[in-house]
């Protein structure tokens, strides 16, 4: 993380046309207009918010992390970074960033990994997955688990190790710290807020996020 990836932003929540706390475990959609302000704080600190984003008019332009890591030429996303869709155009653009550095390569945890990862009784956990596919069930309009491709974990640290590895570390976030992103055009955004109780990296205590929209 560097200090250029840092940057406060200006906007005052009591301008928000939006403005919910999304509890630990719970799916969230809403549509972000052109020129619209998303933002996600990180009430406790080192909460992983998993996140995808869709053309809001035609879904099967998506979030792409092979064209947003090819773009930039950086696996981290922070301050400046464009998230690019499946079809090499901008979505959204990060335009403040108190945390500094936010995962694309994780992924969502689902009952498989729960399984895989901690141990056999944990698969029926809660999950970003299935939190992921509950919350499209309510959206509507058709879409299934074939809509869901690696998605961004803001405020999560999976650093690559030398041999190419990933390694789930220590946050890097904190009580408060947040990022906003600029929408160059209508999009979906779905959220899954991590309801994981097995992994350190939070504290096994997952924590509710603020979710603020301001209008153009």
């Amino acid at each position: 993380m560097s200090a250029a990836a840092l940057k406060e932003s200006t906007r005052d929540p009591a301008a928000a046309r939006l403005d919910q706390v999304l509890p630990s475990g719970q799916g969230w959609t809403h549509v972000v207009g052109a020129g619209e302000t998303f933002r996600i704080v990180d009430l406790e600190g080192n909460q992983a918010v998993d996140t995808l984003f869709f053309d809001a008019h035609d879904t099967s332009e998506r979030y792409s992390a092979t064209e947003t890591i090819r773009a930039q030429g950086n696996l981290y996303l922070t301050t400046g970074t464009a998230l690019m869709s499946s079809e090499g155009r901008p979505l959204l653009t990060i335009v403040a960033d108190t945390c500094g550095r936010h995962d694309t390569l994780g992924g969502a945890c689902s009952a498989e990994s729960n399984q895989v990862r901690y141990a056999l009784e944990k698969k029926y956990m809660h999950n970003c997955r299935d939190s992921f596919l509950l919350a499209l069930a309510r959206y509507g309009h058709g879409m299934t688990k074939r809509d869901l491709p690696s998605n961004i974990n803001f405020f999560m640290n999976v650093p690559v190790t030398p041999d190419g590895a990933l390694s789930f570390a220590d946050g890097v976030s904190g009580p408060g710290r947040y990022v906003e992103m600029k929408a160059e055009r209508d999009v979906l955004v779905l959220i899954s807020n991590c309801p994981q109780l097995n992994n350190p990296c939070n504290a096994y205590n997952p924590t509710p996020v603020r979710l603020l929209v301001w209008p153009r």
